[in-house]
């Protein structure tokens, strides 16, 4: 990494989450995993499952579902490599939760400059399709580009994927 912190995006399936964990374990030091998932569905609980399975006994794992930024805090440690994944189903069930999406997304990019360990971050891109058709959606991926924008900009290095290939950002 070329600092301590990175935002990785991308499409679904476009191979970012493989890439944050490549970064990742490339870094040494207490490896720790925050997931944001819920298991809500056996189709979910089957993703998380292969996920896990994806990590090898060096990755501690911390569930955080809606306080991403206290996990963070707690996690924050010099020998601290953080893989966070992913910030788009934190907004999704911050959104369920019916949580001040700008408040915790400000709390998210103070946490980020606290770190001082190295940090990777994922979440999907979400604002290349179409204009969804319904409120919620629109909602939705105006939240989630509005938090993108703001991590980006809290971070040093950005790459998104495509397909699998990076292209770094910043």
């Amino acid at each position: 990494m070329t600092g301590r912190s990175l935002f990785v995006l991308g499409g679904a399936r476009s191979g970012k989450s493989r890439y944050a964990q490549v970064r990742a374990e490339a870094i040494a030091g207490r490896h720790i995993f925050i997931a944001t998932a819920e298991a809500h569905d056996a189709e979910m609980r089957d993703r998380i499952a292969c996920h896990r399975a994806d990590r090898d006994e060096r990755w501690q794992t911390v569930e955080a579902p809606h306080d991403l930024p206290a996990a963070l805090d707690a996690a924050d440690d010099a020998d601290a490599v953080v893989l966070v994944d992913c910030l788009t189903i934190w907004m999704s069930n911050l959104m369920l939760a019916e949580a001040d999406c700008e408040v915790a997304t400000r709390e998210l990019c103070e946490a980020i400059g606290r770190f001082g360990g190295q940090l990777i971050l994922v979440a999907n891109e979400v604002g290349l399709g179409i204009v969804p058709d319904n409120a919620l959606a629109r909602r939705f991926r105006d939240e989630a580009g509005r938090t993108n924008q703001a991590v980006a900009a809290a971070v040093q290095e950005v790459q998104m994927i495509f397909a699998g290939l990076p292209q770094r950002l910043k």
